[in-house]
């Protein structure tokens, strides 16, 4: 039986042996990275928690609807056993009725049936560590291997341990001044987000410095279910000429291969970071978003007015 659970009635503890024994788990499922992220989900869960699906909402204009927050790229159905098209339709089912709207996005296990309506895919990279980086190397493109040959041209250097507000302001000062829906919320969660996984030893956090030893590339790594997250980065402008960013990623794929571990690269829907993910030798692999839309007709206008502005 599926149930509808509020944030005070989900035992975190038994939710934490659901995600950390399922098959799908992902860094993204963790109470303590969901408190952080969104600290008012809610969940549903199956019988004694063999399966559960948190619930990302909020309220606006009278509406409780459901959304992706930022820095979880894939929530979805969790599950000990495995899944199928039907088990994933029953639980987006009893998504309760007060959730006029809901756009999401599930996990890469999780495959819709019959709601083929409102379904769309998007793109992600992997890259298996498992092989030596001599092997891993020679599937890297060519414009890749240039690139990695002008930042040794730079004499960058990796550092390890570098303070997360270091990479948020460089991405702020950078890239971070053409994203205008971002703000001080949510730096502060990824800061939040980063130190709490730092403390819990699933976050590391590298740095590429140039010869004058300034920052110009920084990267935020999460780790969780044999998977080493690419979750989030920043570049100087200097970044765009001696690729600090390329050299940072093969200094890390450098270090954990041969290994356990698949380097999951977050992305992209965008075509010129999925090039740039690709070239590492990653492979594609593809995550379902879903949209519910159980507004009547006035309230589905006024959504797309507010969407457009």
């Amino acid at each position: 039986m599926i149930r509808y659970l509020k944030q005070d009635e989900i035992d975190k503890v038994k939710w934490d042996s659901c995600i950390k024994q399922s098959f799908n788990g992902n860094i993204y499922g963790w109470s303590w990275y969901l408190d952080i992220v969104h600290p008012e989900w809610h969940a549903l869960v199956e019988n004694d928690y063999e399966r559960v699906f948190p619930l990302t909402g909020k309220r606006k204009f009278g509406v409780s609807y459901l959304f992706q927050p930022f820095f979880a790229q894939q929530l979805g159905i969790y599950s000990r056993t495995l899944l199928n098209p039907d088990i994933i339709d029953e639980f987006i089912n009893a998504i309760p009725v007060k959730y006029r709207f809901a756009e999401i996005r599930l996990n890469t296990h999780n495959k819709p049936g019959e709601l083929n309506k409102g379904l769309s895919w998007h793109r992600n990279h992997e890259l298996d560590l498992i092989n030596s980086y001599e092997r891993i190397y020679k599937n890297y493109s060519s414009n890749t291997k240039r690139n990695l040959k002008k930042a040794e041209q730079a004499k960058l250097q990796l550092v390890k341990n570098v303070k997360p507000e270091n990479v948020v302001a460089l991405f702020r000062a950078n890239r971070g001044r053409t994203i205008s829906h971002w703000n001080d919320l949510e730096y502060n969660r990824l800061k939040q987000l980063t130190y709490t996984g730092i403390y819990r030893g699933q976050a590391g956090v590298f740095g590429a410095y140039s010869k004058p030893n300034e920052l110009c590339a920084g990267a935020i790594f999460m780790r969780s279910h044999g998977k080493l997250v690419f979750l989030f980065s920043g570049a100087s402008e200097e970044a765009k000429n001696n690729h600090a960013l390329s050299f940072l990623i093969d200094e890390v794929i450098k270090m954990h291969s041969p290994g356990q571990l698949v380097f999951d690269f977050e992305g992209s829907d965008q075509p010129g970071l999925a090039r740039f993910y690709k070239g590492f030798g990653s492979k594609e692999t593809y995550y379902p978003g879903i949209k519910l839309n159980r507004l009547p007709l006035i309230g589905r206008l006024a959504l797309r007015i507010v969407k457009r502005n």
